[in-house]
């Protein structure tokens, strides 16, 4: 049995002996250099540690595992672009190292590789796995179309927004999970209640996302805090601030966000103070929590050896405890 250390160290190593033997290098080389930036590794090792629910030697799927890695961090080179970010990860977006044409073309080169690298999978599971993870792909789309169009409507409900992140973040960690366990030979009702559990844990992994932007230290959590405030983006808190706030809080709300030009610290200070007021911090605590409990209920279905789940729930711990 592997600790989920030793798989993630496992993951890296993999990464960086993966070969780009393809002309030309200049197609392959943002590619390289944007796995090689590092985060979490958090599908590949769902996968893995997954798999080893049922079986041991789980490097026997690292190829799979790290097709989900290239898939994940294919849309993150779109996403940087979509959004012009600079940075990744403190290091310069591949829009801004090299240009947007490059960006688009070296991403689109990724996603195939991401496919090339799934289909090595064995032959008798190839049937099962491509469909899902060709559904999820397209999943995946539909919800960052969602996101931007959430941008331009004041009247997204949480119903729509939880949706959204369902299909833009969940269902890829549900995905890893799933493959997993197709991977390890599980059977249909295990896999089922394992890509549950992944959705669950998704969704609580995004809702926390949304608390550490506003209420997340910038030092552990890797980036400036505030930045879904200053874009107004339509995130659980905002959409329950507005629900929840009284006459002149949501005069208030409603001046921050339609102001074009605003002061960045004050804004997100401003906004932070109401969202302490209304009690929208302990509402998204509830709501994570509620998640993630849920998703320790689907685990609990998988009839298998505690020791066995042991390694997959101190990863989700610790992936659920970031500010920490």
């Amino acid at each position: 049995m592997k600790t989920s250390n030793e798989i993630l160290n496992s993951i890296n190593t993999f990464i960086e002996q993966l070969p780009y033997e393809r002309k030309p290098f200049s197609l392959y080389e943002p590619i390289q250099y944007v796995l090689s930036l590092g985060g979490k590794r958090i599908r590949p090792a769902l996968i893995l540690l997954t798999y080893q629910l049922y079986k041991d030697q789980p490097e026997d799927i690292m190829m799979p595992a790290v097709a989900l890695e290239t898939y994940h961090n294919y849309t993150l080179l779109h996403d940087d672009l979509m959004d012009n970010a600079d940075l990744r990860r403190g290091h310069a977006t591949v829009h801004k190292r090299w240009d947007a044409n490059t960006a688009v073309l070296s991403g689109d080169s990724m996603l195939v590789l991401a496919y090339e690298r799934m289909a090595q999978v064995p032959a008798d599971k190839l049937g099962a796995v491509l469909p899902l993870f060709t559904e999820t792909a397209l999943e995946i789309g539909e919800g960052q179309q969602y996101d931007m169009e959430f941008e331009q409507r004041n009247d997204v409900t949480e119903a729509e927004y939880i949706e959204m992140i369902r299909l833009k973040t969940s269902v890829l960690l549900a995905c890893a999970v799933k493959i997993g366990a197709i991977l390890a030979g599980a059977d249909e009702k295990d896999a089922d209640n394992l890509y549950q559990y992944g959705e669950q844990l998704g969704l609580a992994f995004q809702l926390q996302d949304d608390l550490l932007d506003v209420y997340g230290d910038p030092a552990v959590f890797g980036k400036a805090i505030g930045g879904d405030i200053t874009s107004n983006k339509k995130t659980y808190m905002l959409i329950n601030a507005f629900l929840l706030a009284d006459d002149r809080q949501r005069r208030e709300l409603h001046r921050w966000v339609d102001a074009k030009e605003f002061d960045r610290q004050e804004k997100i200070a401003a906004v932070t103070k109401l969202y302490n007021e209304i009690g929208i911090r302990r509402l998204c605590e509830e709501k994570i929590n509620s998640y993630f409990e849920s998703a320790k209920q689907y685990l609990a279905r998988i009839d298998v050896p505690l020791e066995r789940k042991q390694p997959l729930i101190d990863f989700t711990n610790e992936m659920m405890n970031r500010n920490k």
